[in-house]
């Protein structure tokens, strides 16, 4: 029988000491502040991050997952979540969950506040993230991440469900 771990918890101020900035390099509006809580907590299959978009930023660069479910519960604050060709405006107590595979999607503070929420989804042992905007996808296997453009003429590797 395998050894039976015990509950972790991240007290406040472990949160609070342990936020940290983060900007998606292929997108220049992207802006996040927050705590990865998951992982801290030794969670190896589900990621769950507390994030903080600030008036005017985007969370991450537009994107879409083929095989890892994603999800956010808004926890204060609004914001714009473009999906696919829709626009929702969203708002503290909604729950957003994006199915695999997923539409493109983006969150957009276009409020004069913070917008806070809860992200997390599943840390599987591999993904493959288009991100059309920028041409390229992501395929990650384990912890090592290879990026393709999908503009070069050649075929990309993991061909998505439906052409984006």
């Amino acid at each position: 029988m395998p050894e039976r771990k015990p509950a972790c918890i991240i007290r406040a101020a472990e949160v609070t000491a342990s936020r940290a900035t983060f900007r998606h390099p292929w997108n220049p509006s992207s802006e996040m502040h927050g705590a990865i809580l998951g992982r801290a907590a030794g969670l190896l299959r589900a990621g769950l991050n507390l994030v903080r978009v600030p008036p005017g930023k985007e969370a991450f660069a537009y994107h879409a997952h083929l095989h890892e479910e994603e999800w956010i519960y808004v926890l204060s604050g609004n914001a714009l979540l473009e999906s696919g060709k829709a626009r929702h405006e969203i708002a503290a107590g909604d729950f957003i969950a994006f199915p695999t595979p997923s539409e493109p999607h983006l969150l957009r503070n276009t409020s004069s506040e913070d917008i806070v929420y809860l992200t997390g989804g599943e840390r599987a042992a591999f993904d493959v993230a288009d991100f059309p905007r920028n041409g390229k996808r992501m395929v990650r296997i384990g912890d090592r991440a290879t990026v393709y453009e999908l503009g070069a003429g050649g075929p990309a590797p993991f061909p998505s469900v439906d052409p984006l």
